[in-house]
């Protein structure tokens, strides 16, 4: 049964991602191709945005003092999670806008939006989830190991306290990487919705307002995590899938207006003027 548990939550974010390319493509009948230039603009950007964190924020956080890894609260905490908020919603609003106005000139509308912003959100769903089948994998495979054959002693008391932890984590906690994957995809809908308004409305600060909306979710992911645990996270972040959802609404089109109805052609005949002479011959013509 546990062995189950472990690998169904990762099976739900494989199906989620994939199911929200169903559901746009059937629900908005808007092409695949769409889906497909989302997960390719996911993976654009991850090609950018892990390097940009791993050797460039990383140190700077560092030298202030602000080491992820280290024991940080307040304060300090919030400015790390905002940090690297940030971080992610430049990298992928900004290759959100740069499709937006590269390849999708033609399909600047809200049920096209929907269609691109699955694919961003779906591809993570299942490239979380694939990660974490391997892991699971990896961890099933030591089972019964003497893993003192197998890690350096330097990280074996860490390598115990995390398999310890994996193992004993409860049901409900288990799923919550599922959950918190659904919320991921109803955040990159109204993300790629915001963004789409730069265009439509011609106003810049939409595509600010995708950004700020970005780093406010991943600065509460990063600080809620250790300040107040995951079920308290978890919740949190519900809050913003709703509002989410409450933006890819509020921000929905009115459907285009099909093309104009002809009108028949008048049946009214002109007036024919007819001269005194005409009169006389219908008068008396036989």
């Amino acid at each position: 049964m546990d062995i189950f548990l472990r690998f169904l939550s990762p099976s739900l974010m494989i199906a989620l991602g994939l199911g929200v390319g169903v559901w746009a493509v059937r629900r908005f009948r808007v092409s695949w191709g769409l889906y497909w230039i989302g997960v390719w603009t996911f993976i654009g950007s991850q090609l950018l945005h892990i390097p940009f964190n791993i050797y460039v924020l990383n140190d700077l956080l560092a030298g202030w003092g602000l080491s992820i890894g280290s024991s940080l609260e307040g304060m300090r905490l919030a400015a790390v999670g905002l940090a690297y908020g940030l971080s992610a919603g430049l990298f992928e609003e900004l290759a959100r806008f740069a499709v937006f106005w590269f390849w999708l000139k033609r399909d600047r509308n809200w049920r096209s939006a929907l269609g691109f912003g699955a694919g961003h959100g779906g591809v993570e769903a299942v490239l979380v989830g694939g990660l974490t089948v391997y892991t699971v994998i990896q961890i099933i495979s030591l089972r019964g190991v003497d893993l003192a054959t197998v890690v350096p002693a330097g990280q074996l008391e860490l390598a115990q306290s995390q398999i310890e932890a994996f193992w004993s984590a409860p049901w409900y906690l288990v799923l919550l990487g599922a959950a918190e994957r659904l919320i991921a995809i109803v955040f990159h809908l109204s993300a790629t919705v915001l963004v789409l308004q730069a265009f439509r409305r011609r106003n810049i600060l939409w595509l600010v307002a995708a950004i700020a909306w970005h780093t406010a979710l991943d600065a509460v992911a990063v600080y809620g995590v250790r300040a107040w645990g995951p079920l308290w996270t978890e919740a949190a972040l519900a809050v913003f899938a709703v509002l989410s959802a409450g933006i890819v609404i509020a921000l929905r089109e009115a459907p285009e207006p099909g093309p104009a109805e002809t009108r028949p052609p008048s049946l009214e005949l002109s007036p024919v003027e007819l001269t005194r002479e005409q009169i006389e011959e219908s008068r008396y013509g036989s």
